[in-house]
């Protein structure tokens, strides 16, 4: 079997979404196909012996939309540009036409105010200023909705641009001939049925919904962009005695590639000479920087912080380890099918069953006894329609998504739309990556041991000094340290840095050695009690800096990533809810298992790579749990996007923050809890709003047929099931803005 990862053009909601992947999976050769609207592609199973990647295309275009096979890695990245490009002009295009819309909308209902109260002796101007003024928004604002309706029908779909066009379509056209012929038009009360400013309305709100969506949509585009900007450009590489700058896609496997202190390495390889400490944490999310030496292995987009070195490449281009994460993120997306919308649902059977009832009504009134009246027919047969118009069913998502992720942002939580809101609320378990998420990110000194007769202050004093020479993010800790307890700094010379080992030098009178043990012991001193102490240190998941002078052992002073002052709390909250909590990590297992202890977080899995995340996070859902991954690095990226819910620490990279459909404002991580509180909030609002929009179109559209007018003599007019509608529609904002209450 081969897979292949094909972009849509053209999907605009679920219906097209399923309607896409039915054609693929019809198609003989093909073993499954799953598509992914909000990133624009198919991912496909098939056999090449009975099926081309050309004809998984032509069943795609048969099926009324847009494709065409990517040749290479970076033809899928350049489309991805391309897309994400095209997503933020979408976006930028809805938000300007439902800004245009709602504000012909308030100037409509301003010109309505009249017709309300006595149209028939309204000035003939309002109607068609009304007319010229909605037609113009139809036009312009509302086409796409009616363009997309139209190609639903003719592919023998119903989605709901084809409720919108409906209602509208109803609306404008009743309200066209009231303008047209007023007396014609007219009712009992003598005023003819307008509804130019719902259907303006109407328009500019579902934009609106549409330019949030776009750029939702954009954003998680943006991820593959940011990761395949990690790799850099060029490399150095020596060819027999020159040494010269290559495009990185020149590099060759087997090529000598130079690597200075600052940069970053180019390609993947191994250290054939030199050494240096390189932070890995895009890959392992470990904060601290590992040392390197001859033999050891390096992987391209990491950091080289100090020391220099030369490694031969081992794997460059497509398979490279930047390559896999960014293969391994894309099917990650791409197997995330969005949840089909409760509405959308709804309307596959409503739009039918809606026209349905009109015709009947249409039939049943013309064939009545008495004086059959073409007019009289036509009137209840537009209540239905105007009645069934899909405001309410059509804001009662967005109107709540809007709302929530509204009241998330000033709660420091960004929502990236009704869909991370649904599967948040729905989850069952919250898996943690542990550096830079439960802590803080970077090395603090945790504890100063002295050795007997040694003054700790005098210790730290000295070895601040020598590390103020250092690069090294331990070195950096420990400055930190000494500053802040207000120890002088003191004058050193004949400073002298071992790559990967630590430094020697005079402070004062004194020779002072800080670094590694094996450091200390090459250089003449015992070391065996310092050792003692580094090992109890390791065991809690510290690190150990050793120190001596006059070279005699003087101390160690441990450091450890600190885990943040709310995480406990907030574990200890979501525990409350119900949800599972576990920890996946890159790091080492005593410092995962030491977070894990003070956490309370019983299923620890550690030394982690990005792929293996990912695979954590796939056993768990075959399990059938709902998984919630919270990271922060780009090693967390493929699990955060394959997850149910991906939820990035704000404090983290921009590519865990778009790979993610959460992203936390502040680093505290009550505001995790607040979002799974909000998400819930959300979800019960979104319920309430479509049950109460079906319930009003249950009650209202049989009434509006006439249900009631042999028993009661009651008629609904198109004017009062234009304000049923309109009262729909309040009703359903009016709850979704009760969100903004939420604490």
């Amino acid at each position: 079997m081969t897979e292949i990862t094909l972009p849509v053009e053209g999907m605009t909601c679920a219906s097209c979404q399923a309607h896409v992947q039915r054609a693929l999976a019809g198609t003989a050769g093909v073993q499954q196909a799953t598509v992914n609207l909000m990133m624009g592609s198919a991912t496909v199973h098939y056999d090449p012996s009975l099926v081309s990647a050309g004809q998984l295309v032509e069943a795609i275009t048969a099926s009324g939309y847009g494709s065409h096979v990517p040749i290479t890695q970076a033809d899928a990245l350049a489309e991805d540009a391309e897309r994400e490009a095209a997503q933020h002009a979408e976006s930028r295009a809805w938000m300007i036409r439902s800004a245009g819309s709602l504000l012909a909308g308030a100037v409509a209902m301003w010109l309505s105010m009249p017709l309300m109260h006595d149209g028939a002796h309204a000035e003939p101007w309002r109607l068609w200023t009304l007319l010229v003024m909605t037609t113009g928004v139809m036009t312009s604002a509302g086409r796409q909705f009616y363009v997309r309706a139209a190609g639903a029908l003719r592919h023998g779909t119903s989605d709901m641009n084809v409720l919108v066009a409906l209602g509208t379509g109803a609306a404008y056209l009743t309200s066209v001939a009231a303008t047209l012929q007023p007396h014609a038009m007219a009712t009992a009360a003598g005023t003819p049925p307008v509804y130019f400013e719902a259907v303006v309305f109407i328009l500019g709100l579902l934009s609106l919904g549409h330019a949030l969506e776009a750029r939702a949509k954009a954003q998680t585009l943006s991820a593959l962009r940011q990761l395949a900007h990690l790799r850099p450009s060029h490399a150095r590489v020596r060819r027999g005695l020159l040494e010269e700058d290559i495009p990185v896609d020149d590099v060759r496997t087997g090529d000598l590639v130079i690597v200075r202190p600052g940069e970053r390495i180019p390609v993947d390889g191994r250290v054939r000479t030199g050494t240096g400490a390189v932070d890995e944490s895009m890959l392992t999310g470990e904060s601290l920087p590992v040392d390197k030496g001859p033999g050891d292995r390096l992987v391209g987009a990491t950091i080289n912080h100090t020391g220099a070195f030369e490694l031969e490449a081992t794997t460059v281009g497509e398979a490279s380890t930047l390559a896999q994460v960014l293969r391994m993120m894309r099917e990650a997306q791409a197997s995330q099918a969005p949840i089909q919308r409760l509405a959308d649902r709804i309307a596959a059977v409503f739009v039918p069953v809606v026209l349905a009832i009109a015709a009947l009504t249409l039939a049943a009134w013309w064939w009545l006894p008495d004086s059959p009246s073409w007019a009289r027919a036509l009137m209840p047969a537009v209540s239905v329609l105007v009645i069934a118009c899909p405001c309410a069913m059509g804001l009662a998502v967005p109107t709540a998504v809007m709302v929530a992720t509204g009241r998330g942002a000033t709660m420091g939580v960004l929502i990236k739309g009704g869909e991370p809101l649904e599967r948040l609320a729905s989850a069952d378990v919250i898996v943690f990556d542990k550096t830079g998420t439960l802590t803080v990110g970077h090395p603090a000194v945790v504890a100063v041991a002295p050795m007997p007769g040694v003054d700790a202050a005098q210790m730290l004093k000295v070895a601040a000094a020598l590390e103020r020479r250092s690069e090294h993010p331990l070195a950096a800790a420990i400055v930190r340290h000494a500053e802040s307890l207000q120890i002088p700094a003191a004058s050193v010379s004949m400073v002298s840095l071992v790559a990967g080992r630590g430094a020697r030098g005079t402070v004062g009178l004194r020779h002072v050695l800080v670094g590694t043990a094996t450091m200390l012991a090459d250089e003449g001193v015992a070391v065996e009690a310092l050792q003692a102490l580094a090992d109890d240190a390791a065991r809690e998941g510290q690190t150990c800096v050793c120190v001596a002078i006059d070279r005699k052992p003087a101390g160690v002073i441990a450091l450890a990533d600190t885990v943040r002052p709310t995480a406990a709390a907030a574990i200890a909250a979501l525990r409350q809810r119900g949800l599972a909590v576990a920890m996946l990590s890159g790091d080492r297992r005593a410092a995962a298992e030491a977070v894990a202890r003070q956490m309370g977080i019983d299923h620890v899995e550690a030394g982690l790579l990005p792929g293996d995340k990912l695979e954590a996070i796939r056993r768990m859902q075959r399990e059938g749990r709902r998984v919630v991954m919270v990271g922060d690095g780009v090693n967390d990226a493929p699990a955060l996007a394959r997850a149910d819910v991906g939820v990035a620490v704000g404090s983290g990279t921009d590519i865990a923050a778009a790979a993610a459909g959460v992203t936390l404002m502040r680093s505290d991580l009550g505001a995790l809890v607040d979002a799974v509180r909000l998400a819930h909030a959300a979800m019960t609002t979104m319920r309430q709003n479509l049950f109460w929009a079906f319930v009003y179109n249950v009650i209202g559209i049989p009434v509006a047929a006439g249900l009631l007018y042999p028993s009661l003599g009651l008629l609904l007019s198109p004017v009062m099931a234009s304000a049923a509608m309109a009262f729909s529609s309040v009703s359903v904002v009016t709850n979704s803005l009760r969100l903004r209450h939420l604490r």
